[in-house]
């Protein structure tokens, strides 16, 4: 019943309806929590391959050239730069041309 505070109606206060309401809360956190993981790996690659787009190249070309180099820089820090600081971005496109 604590898990279920501030819940609206039956669902905070009535035993059966609460116990379903959090095991069902608790099936939705597990799923999204991995949903989350995919959801920003995918907002990191294509705010990469606009950035890389702009200097001429496809994220797939840019990425096996970032790591053929030896770059190590993981897609959240890459898209990062390519949002925020696109001068960093821009020299390491530069790098691996």
């Amino acid at each position: 019943m604590k898990q279920a505070k501030g819940y609206f109606g039956r669902r905070k206060n009535v035993w059966t309806v609460a116990k379903n309401a959090v095991e069902k809360a608790m099936q939705y956190a597990y799923r999204d929590r991995r949903n989350k993981k995919r959801n920003f790996r995918a907002l990191w690659i294509t705010r990469i391959n606009a950035g890389a787009r702009m200097h001429g190249m496809s994220y797939s070309q840019f990425m096996g050239r970032v790591k053929s180099n030896g770059i190590e820089l993981n897609r959240k820090v890459l898209a990062d730069l390519a949002m925020n600081h696109p001068d960093a971005f821009k020299a390491i496109v530069e790098k691996v041309k």
